[in-house]
């Protein structure tokens, strides 16, 4: 498992994606670890590569004893960071993530590309609070505090429908270390970075949640998007962890701010992505088949289809090939559909996908497309070497 020793504490992280993409780093709330980030990662994995790491007294990380401060935090951070080689990174923190993103952008702005503040506050309640909180798990464990804190975690229509992700998070919280937990109280006890919030360059989206009793936006997330120069701001329907309670929403917030349209030609761009999902041959193709008569409309294609809606990063790619079946054969585009399930194919979609979408379009666009779609997808699927077919 890959742990590091930074600040005399062991760290547990995980890096995932290409090699030579801008980084992205995660940092969870409080009372969770690094799987809280789950259903985003696909989608960030596209875009980055993601570093996801457990704070410590939290998840895998070592359990140090005594109360922590956010500098020490910060500097965990910082330091798995340099351990990795990895210069400089956007980072995306919820809750007590949030206040660790706070400390990086006023201690290392120059490390920063962006930040992403979610569910977090410059200050987050009263000593009096938090003592409470900190007292009630010395005594009796985090079975003392699961139930409050899974009521500002989720909304209660999630509780009551007894959804996976708020069941997964009261497995963790329940296996934190007490002791992990106390000593990060403290940290957030001792915060507060209301007057310096101006002292904050970094590119700075500040999210918050409709339902969300932790970090009200009135009293919390307003006072990071007004304080922070040039701050943007996104609500979203959802309690205190927004990332699980809006996923998709939440994933299209922090890639529309970290992943503008590029600056670049929409033709070029297009082109490139093009190539990229539907193979270099097909492209070479038709764009010699081109003529002065046909070339406005490859040209259109290319700029308005794939340099501007394929590019959006409100959907995966994934996504955007099994939606594009769908259509083709319910609309009976069968030469189109014929080329996309072939690039699908080549391009690491699985036989079963395409089934279900089949399946799909049978109920809703009626069989017989679905029988055609089925004999279309099975000849291409056949011309495939034997050990390269997906079931």
């Amino acid at each position: 498992m890959p742990f590091l020793t930074v600040n005399d504490v062991r760290v547990f992280y995980r890096l995932e994606g290409r090699d030579g993409l801008p980084v992205l780093v995660l940092s969870h709330s409080l009372g969770c670890d690094h799987s809280m980030w789950d259903p985003q990662i696909a989608d960030f994995l596209e875009h980055f590569q993601v570093l996801r790491y457990d704070t410590r007294g939290h998840g895998a990380s070592a359990v140090p004893p005594g109360d922590y401060s956010l500098d020490q935090l910060g500097r965990d951070v910082l330091d798995v960071a340099d351990s990795l080689k990895i210069d400089k990174f956007a980072l995306c923190g919820l809750s007590m993530g949030g206040a660790v993103g706070q400390w990086l952008a006023l201690h290392v702005p120059d490390r920063l590309s962006g930040l992403v503040l979610a569910n977090t506050s410059p200050r987050f309640g009263t000593p009096e609070m938090w003592e409470a909180r900190r007292r009630a798990v010395r005594e009796g464990g985090m079975h003392a505090v699961v139930d409050m804190a899974l009521q500002r975690f989720f909304s209660p229509e999630m509780l009551a429908q007894g959804d996976p992700y708020a069941q997964s998070v009261r497995s963790v919280l329940l296996g934190t270390d007490p002791a992990g937990y106390v000593g990060c109280c403290a940290a957030l006890r001792d915060v507060d970075y209301t007057s310096v919030l101006k002292k904050i360059t970094v590119p700075t989206l500040v999210i918050g949640g409709d339902q969300d009793p932790s970090t009200p936006w009135v009293e919390h997330g307003a006072l990071l998007s007004r304080g922070i120069p040039g701050a943007k701001s996104v609500h979203l329907p959802a309690a205190h962890l927004s990332n699980l309670g809006s996923p998709r929403a939440f994933t299209k917030a922090v890639l529309d701010f970290l992943q503008p349209a590029s600056p670049g030609d929409p033709f070029q761009e297009g082109m490139r992505l093009r190539r990229e999902v539907l193979g270099n041959a097909h492209v070479e193709r038709a764009t010699a088949a081109a003529n002065d008569f046909t070339r406005d409309l490859q040209e259109l294609i290319t700029r308005y289809a794939w340099g501007t809606v394929w590019r959006r990063p409100g959907l995966d790619r994934h996504t955007r090939r099994l939606l594009v079946l769908a259509m083709m054969a319910a609309l009976g585009r069968w030469e189109e559909f014929r080329l996309h399930v072939r690039a699908a194919f080549e391009h690491g979609i699985e036989a079963g996908d395409v089934k279900e979408v089949l399946l799909q379009a049978a109920i809703y666009a009626g069989v017989p497309a679905a029988n055609t779609g089925f004999q279309i997808a099975d000849e291409e699927r056949k011309k495939l070497e034997p050990g390269e077919i997906k079931t």
